[in-house]
């Protein structure tokens, strides 16, 4: 599966992507802030994340921006199921790119990916210490589902809090859960 936007082109990774991967995820201030990407990021795991088995249904892609030359690796997004089995948005951007709005462009074509799969709803979350990811969840829809809970970080070796979020796609409005974990 592949998706263009203004700006963007959404595709899944190939092995002779791991150079580019490796170098733009290469950044401790990037990859803390992810669950499941480990510190410091090499080229053999680059090769690894490229070379996962992957859901067939829910894409996972690699973010490159259109240029007059050569596409650039900015970043990379997808869909993933949870242990729960919920369906989670996740994204991230090069330090280079940030600000730009790449992460609300890639996101929004997501989005409608999981409308035209007929998913009711996707997860999202933040570290509490990244609060421009949730401010680009934000601005995708997404709402706090009033639970702050730990989640492993890979790059930090431990658990941070993280806040969840939620977006219906099927039109049932959301309920905000009443506890807060610690």
């Amino acid at each position: 599966m592949f998706a263009r936007t203004a700006r963007l082109l959404l595709r899944p990774g190939f092995p002779e992507d791991a150079p580019a991967l490796a170098a733009a995820i290469a950044d401790e201030g990037i990859v803390r802030h992810l669950a499941t990407a480990p510190w410091p990021y090499r080229m053999r795991d680059a090769t690894a994340f490229l070379a996962a088995p992957r859901d067939p249904v829910l894409p996972t892609f690699l973010m490159l921006e259109r240029t007059a030359g050569e596409p650039e690796l900015v970043g990379a997004c997808g869909l993933g199921r949870r242990p729960s089995g919920a369906i989670e948005l996740g994204y991230w951007i090069a330090r280079p790119h940030w600000g730009r709005g790449l992460a609300t462009e890639a996101g929004t074509a997501l989005i409608d990916i999981a409308r035209a799969l007929g998913l009711p709803a996707l997860e999202g979350s933040h570290f509490i210490d990244n609060p421009a990811s949730g401010r680009v969840l934000e601005k995708l829809g997404f709402t706090p589902r009033g639970l702050i809970a730990p989640r492993l970080s890979c790059a930090r070796g431990e658990e941070a809090p993280a806040r969840l979020m939620q977006l219906r796609l099927d039109g049932v409005e959301a309920v905000e859960e009443e506890a807060i974990a610690a």
